[in-house]
C-alpha cells in the first residue's frame, strides 16, 4: 500500500496496511543527518521528503501560503503581516520563529496589500511538491499546507493590538472576512486540481484555554471553516486542521464544521479533560486524530516513558483506523536521535495492521 492510500483510507476510518505517520515540523538537523540527508543541500522538498520517507513518516507538506512579502537583515514580514525572524540552535538548525505583528491598527491593516488566493506560486508549490512524491513513487504523500483564519490574523497584529480591535465588531469581521474568503478561493483552487488533504495551519488557542471566547469562534470563525470543509468535500478533498492548545470548549463546533483530521492534540494542556483517548471514546468515530506525543517527553523523558506511551497511542488509538501517529506538536532541536528512534520503532513494530499490542 502506498502513503496516499494508506492515509486516505486511515481519515475514512479504515484499516490500512499500517499506522502512518506525520510531523508539523520538523526542526533538528541532527536527527536528520542521523537518516543520512544534509539540511544544507537537500533543496527545495526533495531533501525533506526523502528524509520523511527514511524515518517512516507517510504525510509530508507543501507550503501555499505564508510567503515573504517584505524583506529585511535576518528575517522577513510574510503576506498576513507577521514579523519572522531566523534563529539557530546549537546543532545549526534554522528555525523561522515569529517575532510579533506588523500592523500597529485597524488602518495599518486597510494600507495592507491583502493575499492573493490566485498567485501562481501557490499551485507552484502544491505541483512541485505533487511531482516530487510521484519521482518517489508515492512513499510520501505531499499535501498542501496554507495559513487561515485565528492564527495569522492576531499574529499580524500582535496580540495586544489584536485584543482591542475584537471590540470593534465591524473591523474585525472585516478582517476575519478577508481571511475567511481567501482562504476558502485557496482551498477551492488546490481541491480543484487534485489536491486530496488541505492542512489548515489555524491555532485556536493556548495551554490554559482558548485566544477568544467560544461565542467568538462561532461568530468569525466557524462559518467560514465549515465553508472551507463543504467546498474541499464537494471535490472529494478532506481538511487536516492544525490546531495547538486547550480546545476543549470548542471541539464539537470543529467537528460540526466537518473537519477531517485535527493535529496535534497537545497532551501538555492545563486542562485534564482535554486528553486524547478521553475524546477517542466520546468523537473517535466522527475525527481522526493525528499526534499527541509530548514533545517535552521526547526531549526529556526516560527511553521507555516513550515507548509505553507511543504503544498506549497505537494500541488504543489506532484499531479501526482514524489515528495517524505524530508528536505532540513537532520535532524540534532538544529532542535527541535515542528518543526520536525510540518513538519510530515502536510504531515500526507495533503499527502493522491488525493492531496486538498486549496492555
Amino acid at each position: 500500500m502506498n502513503a496516499p492510500e494508506r492515509i486516505l483510507k486511515t481519515i475514512e476510518h479504515e484499516e490500512p496496511d499500517r499506522v502512518p505517520a506525520f510531523e508539523s515540523a520538523f526542526t533538528n538537523n541532527t536527527i536528520i543527518k542521523y537518516y543520512g540527508i544534509d539540511p544544507r543541500k537537500s533543496g527545495g522538498y526533495k531533501g525533506s521528503y526523502e528524509f520523511s520517507y527514511k524515518a517512516g513518516i507517510d504525510l509530508v507538506l507543501s507550503y501555499v501560503s505564508l510567503f515573504p512579502r517584505k524583506m529585511f537583515r535576518g528575517g522577513y514580514i510574510d503576506e498576513y503581516g507577521r514579523v519572522m525572524k531566523y534563529e539557530y540552535a546549537e546543532d545549526k538548525t534554522m528555525i523561522l520563529a515569529y517575532h510579533g505583528g506588523h500592523f500597529e491598527s485597524f488602518e495599518d491593516y486597510e494600507s495592507w496589500e491583502q493575499p492573493d488566493p490566485n498567485l501562481k506560486m501557490r499551485l507552484a508549490h502544491f505541483l512541485s511538491g505533487r511531482k516530487i512524491q510521484k519521482e518517489m513513487n508515492d512513499v510520501v504523500f505531499s499535501i498542501p499546507a496554507t495559513g487561515s483564519l485565528m492564527e495569522c490574523t492576531w499574529e499580524g497584529f500582535g496580540i495586544e493590538t489584536f485584543s482591542r480591535i475584537l471590540g470593534r465588531d465591524k473591523q474585525i469581521k472585516r478582517i476575519f472576512d478577508d481571511r475567511g474568503s481567501f482562504t476558502l478561493e485557496v482551498v477551492k483552487i488546490l481541491a480543484e486540481n487534485d489536491a486530496q488533504i488541505v492542512l489548515l495551519w489555524d491555532d485556536y488557542g493556548f495551554k490554559n484555554g482558548l485566544f477568544m471566547s467560544p461565542r467568538l469562534y462561532r461568530k468569525y470563525i466557524f462559518p467560514w471553516i465549515k465553508q472551507i470543509c463543504d467546498a474541499a468535500h464537494k471535490l472529494d478533498c478532506k481538511i487536516l486542521l492544525h490546531s495547538d492548545g486547550d480546545l476543549m470548549e470548542i471541539f464539537e463546533d470543529i467537528i460540526k464544521c466537518g473537519v477531517d483530521a485535527l493535529n496535534p492534540i497537545e497532551s501538555t494542556t492545563a486542562n485534564p479533560d482535554y486528553d486524547i483517548f478521553k475524546l477517542n471514546e466520546k468523537y473517535g468515530d466522527k475525527i481522526t486524530f493525528v499526534g499527541n506525543l509530548s514533545p517535552i517527553l521526547l526531549a526529556m523523558g526516560e527511553i521507555s516513558e516513550i515507548e509505553d506511551y507511543a504503544k498506549k497511542l497505537i494500541r488504543e488509538l489506532a484499531p479501526g483506523g482514524g489515528y495517524i501517529f505524530s508528536s505532540g506538536h513537532s520535532i524540534n532541536p532538544a529532542v535527541t536521535v535515542d528518543r526520536f528512534e525510540a518513538m519510530q520503532n515502536i510504531k515500526r513494530k507495533y503499527g502493522t495492521y491488525p493492531i496486538n499490542i498486549p496492555d
